[in-house]
């Protein structure tokens, strides 16, 4: 099988290649390409099998169309998300998508953690004014987590393991999720949504984005909130609308808030943009507030992630190649 990788980082295809070493998939090669997958760069994958792609690429309806043209069979994509993808022009043309569930839920899971300490204590202030020799504690207040309510909006597997690193802070914890994890329920009270974000100090998102998610972050549920919470956001840019959460920061809501994603994100909302497109941005926007930590989609960048995610991804393919059914395949519905 010839696999074509868009959007390629050096990090990718180190990862894959050390995986490929290995001998594991010995009917599969790979070539490497920067550009993502989109309707300009779709007609590339002339002469594979399969692409690889990403959550930021754009496979819909016409990039599907160019795919079945050029005869790709299979499209992996290298992460958990697939609302980019047209799934129902895909059964449309027999074309099969492949994903990757869960890779390492306990890196993103940790960072998510990491930006909750981060904007709770306001290391990066702390450390700005360390470097300039200011020594002084202004600024700096933050409050214990210790015996404090961290509240958890999904809890699969990341939000299962944001679940167990709560717990091993003394927090109680609480959750909301249509599916509720029977592995949880030992330590984590589930609730109404309502009632989570009315008595969560700390408040972690760990959901997909669908229609019914879309936006599930605005006005109105900020305002259920306390005063002074912490907001984190490691999930799916689109969970929260910016505009409002501008608000909310504006209103004195929120000790603290980190994100990782964010609506405008691509692969990274500061590549190829121009610096009035930015200075114009609601991610740039956000920047400007003292109490905001924004990350570059980092979570999943731990070096046992990457070859999770190599492995998976291969071993999708090989599954594809041997005509085997797998619990990864994307399904309409």
């Amino acid at each position: 099988m010839k696999i074509l990788f868009y959007d390629t980082k050096n990090y990718d295809k180190e990862s894959f290649q050390e995986t490929l070493k290995t001998g594991a998939f010995p009917d599969i090669t790979i070539e490497y390409t920067k550009s993502d997958l989109d309707p300009r760069t779709a007609a590339l994958a002339d002469g594979f099998d399969a692409v690889c792609a990403f959550v930021s690429s754009n496979v819909g309806t016409q990039t599907m169309e160019i795919l079945h043209e050029k005869k790709i069979s299979l499209i992996l994509m290298r992460c958990a998300g697939f609302n980019n993808v047209d799934l129902e022009t895909a059964a449309k043309y027999g074309i099969r998508v492949m994903r990757v569930p869960g890779y390492s839920p306990e890196a993103v899971a940790e960072h998510a953690m990491a930006l909750a300490l981060a904007s709770n204590r306001r290391l990066y202030k702390a450390y700005n004014k360390v470097r300039e020799n200011d020594f002084s504690l202004s600024g700096l207040m933050g409050f214990n987590f210790y015996e404090k309510t961290a509240g958890i909006i999904g809890t699969g597997k990341i939000g299962a393991a944001m679940c167990r690193i709560c717990r091993g802070f003394g927090m109680k914890v609480i959750a909301y999720d249509v599916y509720q994890n029977e592995s949880l329920k030992e330590f984590v009270e589930y609730v109404s949504l309502e009632q989570l974000l009315s008595d969560s100090d700390v408040i972690s998102l760990h959901c997909p984005l669908m229609d019914s998610t879309y936006h599930m972050i605005n006005i109105d549920t900020i305002k259920q909130m306390k005063d002074g919470v912490i907001l984190v956001n490691t999930s799916r840019g689109a969970l929260v609308k910016t505009d409002d959460l501008i608000e909310g920061i504006r209103m004195h809501k929120f000790a603290g808030v980190g994100l990782d994603v964010y609506e405008e994100e691509t692969n990274n909302v500061f590549e190829d943009r121009s610096d009035e497109i930015l200075e114009h941005s609601t991610t740039a926007r956000l920047l400007s507030f003292p109490n905001v930590m924004i990350t570059s989609h980092q979570g999943f960048f731990t070096r046992e992630a990457l070859g999770a995610i190599a492995a998976t991804t291969l071993q999708n393919a090989a599954d594809f190649v041997a005509g085997k059914d797998s619990p990864n395949d994307v399904k309409i519905g």
